[in-house]
């Protein structure tokens, strides 16, 4: 393993961030509350960041409950889709700024922030602006007694709620498609990237999003629940933790409230006797390291035909070793730290209850050489129990488990063995065996001899990695509601 030294790279200095935005205009908070932003590669300290309180929360509501009661409840598809348009435009002019500031937050590798937080949420706006532009939201169907006008109308007001992962693409996940659809929307970042969505804010102003369509307060959990359980709240698009989930989920339903929630996974990568090596070598960087493992998607147990057992442990420990990691901003780092100390300390937790029942092949703790940020050695190991803590649940750390298997059929059911079913992958030489296995596999998502998310389709989990779907024209059905008017029949021919 090469470790790179984590000096900042970036001498830009970040301005505090007190106000939040709502209604379009910048305010100052009602609550009292401060988060300080910590720099993961170094855990210095390089902004501090309001915190906002149920009333911030219910200031914004309001305020996008406004927006949708005024004109932008009455714009077109069109003049929305020209909106998104500009805010495309105004946030790719931000984007190395917002690559930059994520990976400082989180530690986000510099390459991989610029796609998905530079790059990611400028095509989603794009995408869904062409896509609203050739949805028919209203056609006659014929009926019994005449006709029946089926609409589809926004959902209302949307409370967004966005982990610290991925802050900007996911964020842009929801707004998109709800802008399109002529939501309103309530976004609430995670206090562990505060900064970034301040760009978002920016780049809305710019385009000339109208005073309250878009509103963002910072806020920790309990403000957050204060967002989900607000009167005027329409639907909430919730991306997170499944133990969170499984809260807001709760309470959504207690309230009869529409939600889409897009939570963890522990997810399987299967490797059969005639898989190329090489093949899957060059793919671990998405389907199992990506974002230093901080991903829902990550393949975080491989599953290894017993014959190519001892040769593909070894190559998996060979590159685990070889990464190089270090500070994010460096172009050359293939892996950067944990988003925070916390996490670090639950990551190398779990890194130290496996060693007592599985076989350490790479890694194992912190970084040699790394005395600031919160680096967690790239980590391997073998020989793991599919019952075990290690294989059942999420790590959001680059540690790996790898398991061997006999035939299809035993691969098909060790994978199946979780609560999860959010992504996965299977290394063949025969893409059609693969596809066979990759139908077999209870996972919203599966790549054959790759792994990579695919903004014009559906994304989602099955079991306990959620509910619902996001990108694609389903992610826009989301935001919509379906209306039937019933008449006569002259509407067929209108």
């Amino acid at each position: 393993m090469t470790t790179i030294d984590s000096a900042p790279i970036s001498a830009t200095e970040i301005p505090d961030r007190v106000h939040f935005f709502i209604g379009g205009a910048w305010q100052t908070p009602h609550g009292t509350g401060r988060h300080s932003v910590v720099e993961a590669a170094t855990g210095e300290q390089i902004a501090v960041a309001a915190l906002g309180d149920e009333v911030d929360v219910d200031r914004a509501v309001r305020a996008a409950r406004t927006a949708l009661n005024g004109p932008w409840g009455a714009t077109t598809a069109a003049e929305r889709a020209a909106v998104m348009r500009r805010f495309a435009d105004a946030l790719e002019a931000r984007s190395e700024a917002a690559s930059v500031l994520v990976s400082r937050e989180n530690g986000m590798p510099i390459g991989l922030s610029r796609a998905f937080n530079g790059g990611a949420p400028a095509a989603l706006l794009r995408m869904y602006a062409d896509l609203i532009e050739k949805t028919p939201l209203e056609a006659a169907r014929p009926a019994a007694l005449g006709s029946t006008i089926v609409r589809r109308e926004p959902v209302g007001v949307v409370g967004a709620i966005v982990p610290w992962n991925y802050p900007l693409a996911l964020a842009m996940s929801k707004v998109a498609p709800a802008l399109a659809a002529g939501c309103t929307l309530v976004l609430k970042p995670s206090p562990d990237t505060a900064l970034d969505s301040y760009l978002l804010a920016d780049a809305a102003v710019e385009a000339g999003l109208p005073d309250g369509v878009l509103n963002i307060v910072l806020a920790d959990r309990e403000a957050g629940m204060a967002l989900v359980r607000h009167p005027e709240i329409d639907k909430i698009a919730f991306t997170g933790s499944t133990e969170a989930g499984r809260v807001v989920g709760a309470e959504c339903g207690r309230l009869i409230r529409r939600c889409t929630l897009e939570l963890g996974g522990k997810s399987a990568s299967v490797f059969l006797r005639d898989g190329d090596l090489d093949t899957f070598l060059g793919g671990l960087s998405s389907s199992s390291f990506q974002n230093n493992s901080q991903t829902c998607t990550t393949q975080s147990r491989v599953l290894v035909d017993r014959s190519r057992y001892a040769e593909v442990v070894d190559a998996l420990a060979a590159y685990a070793t070889g990464l190089r990691v270090g500070n994010p901003l460096d172009e050359t780092v293939q892996c950067g730290p944990m988003a925070g100390e916390r996490h670090q300390q639950r990551v190398l937790g779990y890194i130290e209850q496996a060693k007592a029942d599985s076989r350490l092949v790479a890694g194992g703790g912190r970084v040699a050489g790394q005395d600031r940020g919160w680096f967690v050695a790239p980590t391997v190991f073998a020989d793991v129990d599919n019952h075990s803590p290690l294989a059942q649940e999420e790590v959001f750390g680059p540690v790996i488990a790898v398991m061997p298997f006999d035939t299809d059929e035993d691969a098909v059911r060790i994978a199946n063995d979780s609560n999860y079913g959010l992504a996965g992958s299977v290394w063949t030489a025969d893409e059609e065996r693969g596809i066979g296995i990759a139908r077999r596999i209870r996972t919203g998502t599966v790549g054959v001899n790759y792994y990579s998310t695919d903004l014009g389709a559906p994304f989602g989990g099955m079991k306990d990695s959620g509910i619902g779907r996001e990108f694609g024209p389903e992610g826009l059905d989301s935001y919509l509601e379906y209306k039937s008017i019933y008449a006569s029949a002259r509407w067929l021919n209108a």
